[in-house]
């Protein structure tokens, strides 16, 4: 348990960041299935409609430091080319 005021403080912001932090890797994933089940259907106009809000909110985790860049750009990438293969 921590005993100075300042490390109980930063136990109580850490239980903070991490409630906000798994709510935005929830929404990613969710961006991700819906793409990812979008190209498993065949559905391309579907697919290409997800993909657009999922990399925007893939993109903001990064600039929050949730998820590397090189990951999001292999996710993005890859869902992409997937999509054209459509």
């Amino acid at each position: 348990m921590a005993n100075s005021a300042g490390s109980r403080r930063r136990a109580r912001v850490a239980v903070k960041r991490n409630i906000h932090n798994s709510q935005i890797r929830t929404k990613v994933r969710t961006f991700i299935k819906k793409v990812t089940y979008a190209i498993q259907s065949g559905d391309k106009e579907s697919a290409t409609a997800n993909f657009a809000p999922m990399q925007k909110t893939l993109d903001q985790a990064v600039s929050k430091g949730l998820y590397h860049k090189n990951l999001a750009a292999r996710k993005k990438s890859r869902l992409s080319a997937q999509i054209k293969a459509l």
